[in-house]
């Protein structure tokens, strides 16, 4: 039995149309998906949602990603005790109908405790491996870098400024891209918009998820257990899908300037959650 859990959090359209490409291409019956509402669902939206699932957790406030998942993949695995649990971002889509087939496949091979698929994105951020903070040393500078970034973000003359600034650096030069890997590779870390956790690594853990930070850096947290642990961490570029990137938070968030400011120190509270862990 394969778990979709799904958090939603104040975007209804990004939900159904992920629901939508699930049930659209993925031809067996032998899954279920279990929504996590952060708090923000109206009673028409959750009608909605029932065409697609009757398993809605409707959260009593906004508990952020970590813990929000958290509670998804524990409430599938009293209720279906599944072999496998997707969890994946709700601006994600489907984009292969062999989705289920080579979880199967990658499980019979490497018993992986955790797989991230190849993931395509309209910015290119989004990809697999996913290159993490692997020293105290780069936490720090990135801790730094965003406190620099709340300052500016507090003015909107400095956010305008940074604005043309970065502008003019990308056109004298511009940024590299990073790609998704072309082969399978082993022990890596992995984006968090879409992570299949098997039986084994739920059972291990009682958070799936490291519990104690809102949003941001938990590819970070996972590959610290990874490496702890001698955990099976697989990247398979035959498992595909699509990620929209953010739109949760921009949807809410209508001014980006303030998106950025929120999205700076919820940052900074994670890496620092980080830094104690490391």
């Amino acid at each position: 039995m394969f778990s979709f859990v799904i958090l939603h959090y104040g975007n209804i359209e990004d939900t159904i149309n992920c629901l939508t490409s699930i049930k659209s291409l993925l031809k067996s019956d032998n899954y279920n998906i279990v929504i996590v509402d952060n708090n923000t669902l109206k009673k028409e939206e959750e009608k909605l949602l029932k065409k697609y699932t009757n398993d809605i957790l409707k959260l009593d406030k906004n508990y952020g990603f970590a813990k929000a998942n958290n509670k998804g993949i524990l409430y599938a695995k009293k209720k279906y005790n599944s072999k496998y649990y997707i969890v994946i971002n709700n601006d994600t889509l489907m984009v292969k109908d062999n989705f289920l087939d080579v979880i199967e496949s990658d499980y019979k091979k490497y018993k992986f405790d955790i797989l991230g698929p190849k993931i395509s994105s309209p910015t290119g951020y989004s990809v697999n491996p996913f290159p993490v903070f692997k020293t105290k040393e780069e936490i720090i500078r990135e801790i730094e870098k965003s406190k620099k970034l709340i300052k500016i973000y507090n003015s909107a003359l400095l956010t305008f400024l940074l604005n043309i600034y970065i502008g003019i650096k990308h056109i004298i030069k511009k940024p590299i891209k990073i790609e998704n890997g072309s082969k399978l590779q082993e022990d890596v870390a992995l984006h968090g918009c879409a992570l299949i956790f098997s039986d084994k690594y739920v059972k291990k853990y009682d958070y799936p998820f490291y519990n104690d930070t809102f949003l941001f850096h938990e590819e970070e947290f996972l590959y610290q257990r990874v490496i702890k642990d001698s955990l099976v961490s697989i990247y398979d570029p035959e498992l595909k899908i699509f990620h929209r990137e953010g739109s949760s938070i921009s949807k809410k968030n209508k001014k980006v300037r303030y998106s950025k400011l929120f999205r700076e120190k919820e940052r900074i509270k994670s890496l620092e959650l980080l830094l104690k862990q490391m």
